[in-house]
């Protein structure tokens, strides 16, 4: 399979010397659903921006779709849609003509232009504000201009920068449903969010980057296999004093009808039911205390921070 993005020693350093990419490599497949993930500062902004033009690299190399970042930039820049992660249009623009716009600087003719801006305004949920001020749209409404804006000259690979930042959860589940569909006609989508159930939701793949170095670069369920262990929350029937005794389950007492237990994958949760119906607690329902994916990103990042203060 081809690649849609392929970085090879990507390297920036700031003018005050400090390094944000150190060397990165990364492939993403074409039409992967890929997350980019890592804590605040850790260089996903740098990285996204270099890929988009707007930074300067130091050292390496980028390609989109055997685009090079050096040599073709302007045919980097017709295969990529970039939704950033602050609101970048004129607040007093009406909403249909932020989007028409952005189609002209890629020579897309006015009557396309205009058929496209309803398709995906209609698509988001925003036509009935097309004539609208965007300074009068919402925060999730913005956010979802923004996305028609990026889509409009039809780009074969889509960076959403936090895409769902600020809405809703109703909303968030529509956005959802319409990356899926995106990427379903082949439009190869990476993806940066806080939101890890998001990421485990949408992706396939997963990057993780800290301090400016890939501490991660493999298939989410690959990655999920690696979680040895999984926390869980049990709400109880009838309330307890103290936690019951569990061979080979650590529980404690979050409050008397409910009891956190940390499941070892390789014990399982059958035997877990076994003891407590022996002890007759009744469990009414279970939930993971965190996301998955949470619990590996939180133990990578950890790891990786004590490596770097080695």
């Amino acid at each position: 399979m081809s690649s849609a993005l392929s970085i090879r020693q990507l390297t920036k350093t700031y003018g005050n010397g400090f390094q944000a990419l150190k060397g990165i490599d990364l492939e993403v497949a074409e039409g992967d659903f890929f997350a980019l993930l890592g804590p605040n500062g850790a260089g996903k902004s740098t990285t996204i921006g270099i890929i988009s033009t707007l930074v300067n690299k130091s050292g390496g190399t980028v390609e989109v779709f055997g685009h090079d970042l050096d040599r073709d930039p302007s045919g980097l820049k017709r295969c990529l849609g970039v939704v950033p992660q602050e609101f970048n249009f004129s607040q007093f623009e009406k909403v249909f003509d932020i989007v028409v716009t952005q189609a002209g600087y890629y020579g897309i003719p006015l009557k396309v232009a205009k058929e496209r801006a309803e398709q995906y305004l209609n698509q988001l949920g925003l036509w009935d504000k097309h004539d609208v001020a965007a300074r009068m749209l919402s925060g999730g409404m913005k956010r979802r201009l923004m996305i028609a804006r990026a889509l409009v000259h039809q780009p074969r690979l889509l960076i959403l920068d936090e895409p769902t930042a600020g809405v809703d959860i109703e909303l968030r589940r529509s956005m959802w449903s319409f990356l899926t569909e995106l990427n379903q006609q082949g439009i190869t989508i990476i993806l940066t969010t806080h939101y890890l159930e998001e990421a485990e939701q949408l992706c396939r793949h997963i990057g993780i980057i800290d301090h400016g170095s890939i501490v991660e670069n493999t298939s989410m369920k690959a990655l999920l296999k690696t979680l040895h262990v999984e926390t869980f929350l049990l709400d109880l029937k009838d309330a307890l004093l103290v936690p019951p005794q569990l061979l080979g389950y650590p529980a404690t007492l979050v409050d008397p009808h409910t009891l956190e237990v940390q499941v070892e994958k390789s014990l399982g949760i059958t035997e877990l039911f076994r003891q407590l119906a022996v002890q007759k607690v009744e469990v009414l329902s279970l939930r993971n205390k965190s996301n998955r994916l949470e619990e590996l990103f939180v133990s990578l990042v950890e790891k990786n921070l004590a490596k770097v203060a080695k």
